[in-house]
């Protein structure tokens, strides 16, 4: 049987235990967050250059002269 002191000390360990998880958790998210990305295929320079052209921020001629430059 738990006497009174044992279980307040079980009880005192369980809170450290779940706030040092709690920081660690904390820790990483911010790690994470803060951690460069990898480049991903979207972010590939073509990709870029088609989604302007179709967000209509370059024209025809631009997009093509550029497509040509890149593929070199």
């Amino acid at each position: 049987m738990w006497s009174e002191y044992g279980a307040h000390t079980a009880g005192m360990w369980l809170w450290w235990i779940v706030a040092i998880g709690l920081l660690v958790l904390f820790v990483w998210a911010i790690a994470r967050a803060a951690a460069p990305q990898s480049p991903r295929a979207e972010d590939s320079p073509e990709a870029i250059l088609k989604r302007r052209y179709a967000s209509g921020e370059i024209d025809r001629e631009e997009y093509e002269r550029t497509l040509v430059d890149l593929r070199k």
